[in-house]
């Protein structure tokens, strides 16, 4: 992947623009600083390598060489859009797990930043803000994909189960149109974002629903109960053992041990 191939590759999407490195600290950190500069809605930062790239919490995001997808995208909040918000990481969830669903995969979404395949994290999602005073003026959605094999994050210092499309797949691919295929049904269900669909075609991709789960949302104590769905602010929606409803705002989803 260089600049050409990736305009090539890009040329029917219309981009408030384009920057591309082969090698950088992080997307993230580039498409804040451009957005606060006033960059366009839809401009996108991309690089073929990440040294310090990063997911939810601070924790690293291993992005070598010629290996993975790494990029960021400026979106403008939209009055349209502003009510929904919350939405915005299910927004890029379900782009990325429709355009791994192109390859023949069946991805699910491990609520709230992660897609699986097989139980196994194939990419993940950041989400940050630009402020103009009290007003929101961008969000940054970062992405990591893990296309080839070597995007896989050595055993060490996995905190999750990895792998990546290729592995999966078993045939090689292009980064390009990988993104391609993100960035194309991003579009769409941006414009959709306001609806029902939206919410139930994001439920429908969750990972572990109907099964036992545990969140953990800042504290040593989990919150457990059957994961039922997701709730219109795209909170998540537990049954607990008493069968009373418990929503759930913010933290990590996995199975209960015990499942």
């Amino acid at each position: 992947m260089n600049e050409t191939s990736l305009k090539k590759s890009l040329s029917k999407l219309k981009f408030g623009g384009l920057r591309y490195f082969d090698s950088i600290g992080s997307t993230n950190d580039e498409a804040l600083a451009w957005a606060a500069e006033g960059a366009a809605d839809f401009s996108l930062v991309v690089a073929d390598e990440q040294t310090q790239g990063r997911g939810r919490l601070n924790r690293k995001w291993f992005t070598p060489k010629g290996s993975a997808l790494a990029f960021s995208l400026i979106l403008h909040s939209s009055e349209a859009m502003r009510p929904y918000l919350s939405r915005t990481v299910g927004l890029a969830a379900l782009s990325i797990a429709e355009s791994c669903s192109k390859t023949g995969l069946d991805p699910r979404i491990k609520w709230p930043n992660d897609i699986l395949i097989d139980g196994k994290k194939i990419a993940g999602i950041l989400v940050e803000t630009v402020w103009s005073g009290d007003e929101l003026d961008s969000l940054v959605i970062g992405v990591g994909i893990n296309v080839h094999r070597a995007s896989i994050p050595p055993r060490e210092l996995l905190q999750f189960p990895a792998t990546s499309l290729e592995h999966e797949l078993g045939r090689e691919l292009r980064r390009e149109d990988i993104l391609f295929g993100v960035l194309d049904s991003l579009v769409r269900w941006r414009e959709r974002m306001g609806r029902d669909e939206f919410i139930k075609a994001w439920e429908d991709q969750l990972a572990f629903r109907g099964q036992q789960v545990q969140t953990f949302a800042g504290t040593d104590i989990p919150v457990m109960g059957e994961l039922l769905g997701l709730e219109l602010d795209g909170s998540l929606r537990l049954l607990d053992k008493h069968r009373n409803s418990v929503v759930v705002r913010f933290g990590d989803v996995s199975l209960r041990p015990s499942a």
